[in-house]
């Protein structure tokens, strides 16, 4: 538990300690929303119980051998793995019990999962006043006519209105393969329960802490929805260029061994990024002399990019672009993201053992503190692994107890 929030972070800080050490949380979460929340948690210090069913959260139960090891691996690190079968009585009493000695319970079950068997915010909360009890769903548990609704990656990214704005002019609308509405929502799941850890640091009082991947995502539409109140229609899908091909040059590039993104966003970097291509007469262009005229002729500016990008490597662009101050990357592919030499530098990512995997690319967590390094990766529990040391330290219960929990499929 925490007193005040100074004192404890001035502490954390002067003994190397993580700034959520003596948090205790479990962790309900499934796929990849709530997950990442209890790693982000795990990693900032926290002691976070992974609850599972008794054949373990969704990508553990889809196998070892399957796309699903990594993802699972990486989310669920520095955690520890026990079973409860909620659906019994048992079970259930059993997490009313742990619920008094915790701080926060996390989830991101469909709307109502948790309710259907008395385990909601409002039961568990009525058990210990002061817990935290967050959870993620597609569109929220407070009032409106989606909140029922079951919501996953995709049908967020269709119903945030991101697909519509996806994908090229003439093409339909498409889903990004990057699962950006789940871990929006999981940042935002640890942000909210910090923020009420905080609180409750100041008050004693616990919290719900309710979040929708709707109302995460839309943010992340700023332009295309400014644009559609400027222009006062929708505009059409723009592939990679600006949404509403505002900025020129603003897109992706051939290179003579894959492609590159650049931009510029200001005067300033079209006319370096003209000395970049050795052509400085086109700064004074009529046809480029100012963002407005370059967006107008967004075809022409396009052509000629692509002109000098196709006759150079990826690496030679991007080099010298830095080099002038242009904003531009090289577009890398999986196996290069896996062995990012600055992600590595930073401690981002690290080589580690998978079982099944071989040698693979584990990431840290992306919050970072000056005095304090994060917590080193432990690897992922066998399902279940810590059920009978946490009954035993929690609940004190004996080894005879805990096999008749066993046998009665509670555990």
């Amino acid at each position: 538990m925490l007193d005040s929030p100074y004192k404890h972070i001035a502490k954390a800080i002067l003994m190397q300690e993580q700034p959520l050490s003596g948090v205790t949380v479990l962790d309900f979460g499934q796929v990849y929303n709530g997950p990442y929340c209890g790693f982000l948690l795990a990693q900032a210090g926290a002691r976070v119980i992974k609850v599972e069913s008794l054949i373990g959260e969704t990508l553990r139960s889809r196998g070892a051998k399957s796309t699903a090891s990594y993802p699972f691996a990486i989310l669920n690190v520095n955690k520890e793995s026990i079973t409860l079968n909620i659906k019994s009585a048992q079970g259930q009493a059993l997490l009313k019990q742990l619920v008094t000695q915790v701080d926060v319970v996390l989830e991101n079950f469909a709307p109502g999962t948790m309710e259907k068997f008395e385990l909601g915010p409002a039961h568990l909360r009525a058990i210990n006043p002061a817990l935290i009890y967050a959870m993620s769903t597609g569109y929220g548990a407070s009032d409106g006519p989606y909140k029922d609704y079951l919501g996953m990656d995709l049908t967020l990214q269709a119903m945030s209105g991101t697909m519509s704005v996806t994908g090229e002019e003439d093409g339909p609308p498409l889903k990004t393969p990057a699962a950006f509405a789940d871990f929006i929502a999981g940042t935002h799941l640890y942000s909210g329960i910090v923020a009420a850890l905080y609180a409750r640091a100041q008050t004693g009082e616990g919290a719900t802490v309710d979040i929708s991947m709707q109302d995460c995502v839309f943010p992340t539409l700023a332009t295309a929805i400014g644009s559609y109140y400027y222009a006062g229609q929708p505009l059409p899908r723009a592939g990679s260029r600006h949404p509403a091909k505002a900025v020129s040059p603003y897109n992706v590039y051939e290179a003579q061994d894959g492609h590159v993104a650049i931009i510029c966003i200001r005067e300033g970097h079209w006319r370096k990024f003209c000395e970049v291509m050795y052509q400085p007469e086109l700064a004074e262009d009529p046809r480029f002399v100012d963002m407005r005229t370059r967006s107008q002729n967004i075809e022409l500016v396009d052509d000629l990019v692509n002109t000098w990008t196709r006759q150079h490597s990826r690496a030679e662009i991007t080099s010298r672009c830095q080099h002038h101050g242009v904003i531009c990357a090289p577009v890398q592919t999986i196996p290069e993201t896996v062995e990012d030499p600055h992600m590595m530098a930073r401690g981002s990512l690290s080589k580690f053992q998978h079982s099944v995997l071989g040698e693979v690319s584990l990431f840290q967590t992306p919050i970072r503190y000056s005095e304090i390094d994060p917590p080193p990766i432990n690897p992922v529990e066998e399902l279940g692994e810590s059920t009978d040391s946490v009954l035993r330290e929690f609940l004190h219960l004996s080894d005879a107890e805990i096999e008749n929990l066993r046998k009665s499929e509670a555990i």
